[in-house]
């Protein structure tokens, strides 16, 4: 240490405290990275990777850099590689004795950023401490504690898990919370934990899980003796886990956490639960190919206009009530929207000004708002009133009116304190209107003086030395000066003071411009402290009014979401569904939302019923590929899903029985990180699928068995049915698509089965899909026409029915089927013609594409081969 530079070690004693940082530090006008931050930012950001010497002569360090005022996109990268980010800032003045004094200001992960450059609108930022009880050797779970975070809104919320299968639920609840990152306790991420991709896994120091010093915090943090409040008095793992939140937050944010002011205590049993398989192949919020919102539930509901409607809408997606009550208070909301067009309208006029009150309002507590954002959240309380005005006589839509406070005081102080177009940051005056502040009055108005002095400064000393081309100017080196041409220097006064020398010209100052000088520069930094100090003064009054301004916030998002929910309703035809607590579900005429979106004008979309009872419960799907079975099947299960986050559906009418969970295996994808076939991914999802549902549960599976070989798939997916069928804990409404033909004897055996097949229309060699589900289970799979459709060679496509009729007539031993012998005419006196000639003799060389002929060489090389 004692032969670095005092800098270096400077930076060295700050980045010892944020080791697990990469440390951006403030240098003039770029934030540097030095030793392995700069080798880490230069590849990951695709920055110049330099060097600097410590002395002269000395040992040279890697450096990177990147300029200050672009320092956000920079961060954003790192943040979304799932890098932590240490800003150290300048935080004196130079002053050219010795060095400057610096501290870090921010520390940014993942799951704690609040900068709205670094933050979707529409999507809340998730941090999520997962705290296991158990064995960190063995990774046996015994209980768990769950809690998550969002810094830019103030939600806090805690749970905890107890009993069977925990670890499975503690990633049921992560694939539903979606967090941006997850801290576990070091112990267990040293041992090998991990987590789905896309989220990040920090480890945090054991000791901040445990209980006796997770309860204290809470409790000092929150200004209460009892957590009893909060419904947490009996529920230690989950205090523990969001103790472990909190001191992360501490740690990572160097301002107060003031826009935490509750924390709720949930139970997952009061929603429906979607594992991350189901959640992926319903494709509920984002696309299995592409990861994209378009083509996803979410892309066809959201129609919000603001981004707290957005975020509670995705919220809706991934926890489905349980509740009839609140179901259909929600259902009656959007009824009323869906009843009045011009009302809809008129609301979504008024919403589109709305900014992000909520994300507002918490950037207000935390001192991070600038002067535009305190403008936007003005102009946000300006539409509350004629939001109430809109609403407030709709029976259904009353408590949302009641909810929406104009926070009245905390509209007029900011009218009265801002002006109404203020720079953007506080490094320029003109942020506090005139009028607001005495104090800052007299400084401007001081200020002003000496404007208007040197302004008519010109004129007069025009008129005074009779010099009538003077000019007063101001630069940045000399500040204002009087520039006289060398024609005229004869007649410069006397208290003239020569300042510079130009080829034509003089410049000069005197004693009194000086002074003028002064007053105006000194007043343009009292006018900046003065704005900034009454600026904050303005944000901690605003802020005083935070809990207001959240229930205001909070009315909104309900009233955006469903106002979307009412208007993709209105647009596509959505009819409201009855919910019900009988076991049952009943579709007429229903339809996938998303795809019928996503066909083409031409293309009229087939709608099909669904009618399950207590003695109709499995469905046994069959049909040729691109029927439209796995389309039908994927469609009951969003519209059940939709029913039960209060949205109307697309059907022509649907009775809802509430589903407890819904299960889909659809589709095969590999899992090779982990180890996984395509096969071994459809028998672990099924596992979970048989282990964890009930009677109330609706199960969607497609193709069960295929991964393997054909007998013992078809073993798996009968035994799979009547496991559903006869184990008492499941006999639950199921969805079963295969094209295992054989499946469709078993409602002879098992009675609470029934046989739906996607109808299609043979046409000689072709074949029509129709799309329509109906009662019976399907003759045959139709694979070869579909083989043809795909644009199979046409050799492949013959050579395949051919096959199959052998196989049809005698059974499935490949071996013993050979290609249909060419013409061979044997004579008692000719040698028979070699079959190879004779097929070479045969081929019609014009009509084949390169593919077939392509075959048709290796078909020749095999007979060769055989002779």
């Amino acid at each position: 240490m004692a032969r670095v530079t005092p800098m270096r070690r400077q930076y060295l004693e700050i980045k010892s405290q944020y080791p697990d940082c990469i440390l951006m530090f403030r240098m003039g006008d770029f934030y540097e990275m030095f030793d392995d931050d700069a080798e880490v930012a230069a590849r990951e950001l695709d920055i110049t990777l330099t060097s600097r010497a410590q002395r002269k002569g000395g040992e040279k360090i890697p450096m990177a850099g990147v300029p200050y005022h672009s320092v956000d996109g920079y961060i954003a990268k790192l943040i979304e590689k799932g890098f932590h980010v240490a800003v150290c800032d300048q935080v004196t003045e130079p002053t050219g004795r010795g060095i400057v004094e610096r501290e870090v200001t921010r520390v940014m992960t993942p799951g704690t950023v609040v900068e709205p450059a670094l933050l979707e609108e529409g999507k809340s930022n998730y941090l999520m401490g997962i705290l296991p009880i158990g064995d960190p050797e063995s990774g046996t779970w015994r209980r768990c504690g769950i809690a998550f975070a969002d810094v830019s809104t103030g939600e806090f919320c805690a749970t905890q898990f107890a009993g069977d299968d925990i670890g499975l639920r503690a990633f049921e609840e992560l694939a539903r919370v979606a967090p941006r990152e997850v801290i576990m306790p070091e112990s267990w991420v040293e041992r090998g934990a991990t987590l789905p991709e896309g989220i990040h896994l920090s480890p945090a120091q054991d000791w901040t899980f445990e209980f006796d010093g997770a309860a204290q915090l809470l409790l000092d943090h929150f200004h209460v003796s009892s957590l009893a409040g909060f419904g947490l008095d009996d529920q230690p793992d989950a205090v523990a886990a969001a103790g472990g939140v909190l001191q992360y937050l501490r740690a990572t944010q160097k301002q107060s956490l003031d826009q935490l002011t509750t924390l709720r205590a949930y139970s997952t049993d009061s929603f429906m639960v979607l594992d991350q398989f189901t959640r992926r192949n319903l494709e509920l919020v984002e696309t299995i190919r592409g990861g994209r919102q378009r083509g996803s539930l979410l892309g066809i509901l959201d129609r919000t206009v603001t981004p707290m409607g957005g975020r509670l809408l995705r919220k809706w997606l991934s926890e489905p009530l349980l509740e009839i009550n609140r179901l259909n208070a929600r259902l009656d909301a959007v009824e009323a929207l869906t009843g009045g067009d011009v009302l809809r309208g008129e609301v979504a006029q008024t919403l589109k000004p709305v900014a992000d009150m909520e994300r507002l309002t918490n950037r207000v507590v935390m001192g991070k708002a600038g002067p535009r954002e305190l403008v936007a959240l003005k102009a946000a309380l300006a539409m509350i009133p004629r939001l109430r005005e809109l609403i407030e006589s709709t029976p259904s839509l009353t408590a949302i009116a009641e909810r929406l406070d104009p926070c009245e005081q905390a509209f007029e102080l900011i009218s009265r304190a801002l002006t109404d177009d203020p720079p953007t940051t506080l490094n320029a005056i003109g942020v506090i209107r005139d009028g607001y502040a005495p104090e800052l009055d007299a400084i401007v108005s001081a200020s002003q003086e000496a404007r208007d002095w040197i302004a008519n400064l010109e004129s007069q000393e025009r008129r005074r030395t009779g010099i009538s081309s003077i000019k007063v100017s101001y630069n940045k080196v000399f500040g204002y000066y009087i520039e006289v041409t060398n024609a005229h220097t004869d007649k410069v006064p006397d208290d003239y003071l020569r300042k510079q020398t130009l080829v034509n010209a003089e410049r000069y100052i005197t004693p009194e411009l000086k002074e003028y000088e002064s007053r105006v520069l000194n007043a343009e930094e009292e006018i900046l402290a003065a704005e900034r100090q009454l600026f904050a003064d303005l944000c901690q009054s605003v802020g005083a009014q935070s809990k207001r301004l959240l229930k205001t916030a909070n009315a909104i998002a309900h009233l955006d979401g469903f106002l979307s929910l009412a208007e993709v309703a209105v647009r596509e035809g959505y009819a409201r569904p009855t919910l019900t607590e009988d076991n049952v579900l009943e579709i007429e005429a229903g339809r996938h939302p998303v795809v019928e979106k996503l066909l083409e004008r031409s293309t009229r979309y087939v709608a099909n019923d669904s009618r399950f009872d207590m003695m109709s419960r499995i469905h046994i799907i069959t049909g040729p590929n691109m029927s439209g079975k796995s389309t039908y099947i994927r469609q009951v299960a969003l519209i059940t899903l939709m029913a039960q986050i209060g949205s109307f559906v697309p059907a022509d009418s649907a009775t809802i029985g509430l589903v407890d969970r819904i299960f889909a295996r659809i589709g095969a994808q590999d899992e090779i990180h982990a180890g996984q076939s395509t096969f071994m991914v459809e028998m672990v999802e099924t596992a979970r699928l048989l282990s964890g549902s009930s009677p109330r549960s609706l199960l969607i599976l497609d193709e069960i068995g295929r991964g393997t070989s054909t007998y013992d798939g078809m073993a798996i997916a009968r035994a799979v049915i009547e496991f559903i069928h006869n184990n008492p804990r499941l006999n639950c409404r199921t969805l079963f698509a295969t094209h295992y033909h054989e499946l469709t004897e078993l409602p002879n055996i098992l009675p609470r089965t029934a046989n739906h097949n996607v109808a299609v229309a043979e046409q000689g060699d072709d074949i029509v899909f129709l799309h329509r589900v109906l009662p019976g289970g399907a003759d045959q799979s139709y694979g070869v026409h579909v083989a043809q459709l795909a644009g199979m060679p046409r050799s492949v496509v013959e050579r395949a029915r051919e096959l199959l009729a052998q196989l049809e007539a005698g059974g499935s031993d490949f071996a013993a089927y050979k290609p249909k012998p060419q013409h061979q005419q044997f004579s008692f006196f000719d040698a028979p013609e070699n079959p190879v000639v004779a097929t070479l003799r045969s081929l019609e060389v014009d009509d084949l594409s390169p593919l077939e002929a392509l075959t048709a060489l290796y078909e020749l090389k095999r007979m060769v081969a055989e002779a």
